[in-house]
C-alpha cells in the first residue's frame, strides 16, 4: 500500500501543531533539565519546516499557468529583437533604453529611429 505524499500546506499545518504542542509542554512542564533543552531543540527545526512548507505553497500557488499564453515564435523574457552581441556593445543606460523603446514599438534595435 502506497500513501501519497503530502502537500507543502500538510507539511506546513503539521510541522506548526507539533511545534506549538513542543512549545506548550516546555512552558507548562518548565522543565529545566535534559529533556526541557530537547523539547526546546526540537521546537527549532519544527518551526523552521514550518516555514518552508509555507514559503513552499505559495510558490506553488504562483506557478498557476497564466490566463494568456505566449504567442509561439515569440520570446517570452521580453528582450525583442536583441541578441548577445547587441547586449555587449551598449551600454547598460543605453541597453535599458533601447529594451524601452523597442517595447514601446518605436525605434530598432540600434536605438536609432523615432
Amino acid at each position: 500500500m502506497r500513501f501519497p505524499r503530502p502537500d507543502a500546506r500538510t507539511k506546513a499545518v503539521v510541522a506548526a501543531l507539533l511545534a506549538v504542542s513542543l512549545l506548550v509542554t516546555l512552558v507548562v512542564r518548565g522543565r529545566q533539565d535534559l529533556l526541557g533543552v530537547v523539547l526546546a531543540l526540537l521546537c527549532v527545526p519544527m518551526v523552521m519546516i514550518t516555514a518552508v512548507s509555507v514559503v513552499a505553497a505559495r510558490q506553488e500557488d504562483g506557478r498557476r499557468p497564466a490566463a494568456t499564453p505566449a504567442t509561439p515564435g515569440q520570446p517570452t523574457d521580453g528582450l525583442y529583437g536583441i541578441d548577445a552581441d547587441t547586449l555587449e556593445t551598449l551600454d547598460p543606460r543605453d541597453a535599458v533604453r533601447v529594451m524601452r523603446e523597442r517595447h514601446r514599438g518605436r525605434g530598432s534595435a540600434t536605438g536609432e529611429g523615432g
